[in-house]
């Protein structure tokens, strides 16, 4: 390597007088123009308009009120909920038995089970799928009666609905399984 190469390695990117000139210049006129515009974006009067509907009292509080509120157990409102969930179980057990037969069957399905299998919500069968249904109708009815009482994976037992009898949820099994053949 001679001397020139080396140099030239180490040599700045200002070659020339004007060059000099322009980078002074700029490395002095761009932070005054910044603090130039800085202490006039402090200093501006920024006026809201109070009239906007958009800063009305109702609207403000709309925007920050809680998501959510805390309840606990003993509080109007934690009893108000779960006497809302007595009144709808109370239904279901009510249309449960009214009905009889093939449609009682049907009603405990479409109240207990068909939220998950009609859709395949976590990973339930869907009513009338063969081939998912097949690998299980495999295993013998015993085994499936035992999953749907005593519940498997995502499933509860009796599907979430305790108030079942035992004969009842063998015999929605028994309607599901004929639904796959």
């Amino acid at each position: 390597m001679s001397g020139t190469e080396d140099e030239e390695g180490h040599s700045s990117g200002i070659k020339t007088p004007k060059q000099l000139v322009t980078v002074l210049l700029a490395a002095f006129l761009f932070p005054v123009v910044i603090i130039l515009l800085l202490a006039r974006f402090v200093t501006t009067d920024v006026s809201v308009d109070q009239n906007n509907p958009v800063f009305s009292d109702t609207a403000v509080k709309k925007r920050i009120k809680p998501v959510g509120v805390l309840v606990t157990s003993g509080s109007p409102q934690a009893d108000e909920k779960l006497e809302g969930t007595r009144q709808a179980a109370n239904e279901v057990v009510a249309s449960v038995a009214a009905a009889d037969g093939a449609d009682k069957i049907k009603t405990i399905y479409t109240a207990s089970c068909a939220a998950c299998h009609t859709t395949g919500a976590a990973g339930a069968p869907k009513l009338g799928d063969k081939s998912t249904w097949a690998p299980r109708i495999k295993t013998g009815m015993d085994t499936l009666y035992n999953s749907a009482l005593k519940g498997k994976n995502a499933m509860p037992p009796k599907g979430g609905n305790a108030s079942l009898s035992d004969a009842d949820v063998k015999a929605v099994v028994d309607y599901m399984v004929s639904e796959a053949k």
